[in-house]
């Protein structure tokens, strides 16, 4: 069943966490953000070779969880509820088990009122370029710690930091999960050999 929106909503009224919880449920099939003023975000799906991308990027941070033990690993079907309100589902995430206990156990079953400690978001072809950079500086102002910008068409990453400019590196230089992921580093060139 496809849960329509109220259509006397007005467009300055906002669902509440439940009610967008509910929505998001009803539809399954739709990937649904919702950014800090309120607005749903329909996003599209992705192609395949994205897809595959995006499920190799996520096993890389799986196995180095796996080993370490230090949190947990989400995919793009993990829904966040940042502290401006927004709701957001990256395509990776990742977030450090002292972050996850402060979450009360009602909330975990939903898009959890936490923000990760590390992001991933890839673009993809049906991304628009200049929207992805606005949704990362976001992401560093709830509270990421460390976020990866992946550019597979000019084959380079952004990375942010809180208080730092964006740094680009090319696939053919290892990334660096630096202290907020100890021990994680990655090439995107070698994984795009796989």
């Amino acid at each position: 069943m496809i849960l329509p929106l109220n259509p006397t909503l007005r467009r300055d009224e906002r669902l509440s966490d439940d009610e967008f919880f509910a929505f998001c449920q009803a539809n399954p099939s739709l990937r649904i953000e919702r950014d800090e003023t309120g607005q749903i975000i329909f996003e599209m799906p992705t192609g395949i070779t994205t897809s595959i991308t995006n499920s190799a990027l996520n096993g890389e941070l799986y196995l180095w969880n796996r080993q370490y033990k230090l949190g947990f690993v989400t995919d793009s079907n993990g829904g966040f509820t940042l502290p401006d309100n927004s709701v957001r589902a990256p395509d990776v995430a990742w977030i450090s088990r002292e972050r996850w206990a402060s979450v009360p156990d009602a909330d975990k079953d939903k898009f959890a009122h936490i923000c990760p400690d590390f992001v991933i978001e890839l673009m993809s072809d049906t991304d628009e370029k200049y929207t992805l950079p606005a949704k990362m500086e976001k992401y560093l102002q709830n509270g990421v710690r460390l976020g990866w910008q992946i550019d597979p068409f000019s084959q380079q990453t952004t990375v942010y930091r809180p208080e730092k400019a964006p740094q680009v590196i090319p696939f053919d230089e290892t990334l660096s999960g630096e202290d907020v992921l100890p021990n994680f580093s990655l090439r995107l060139s070698d994984l795009a050999n796989n």
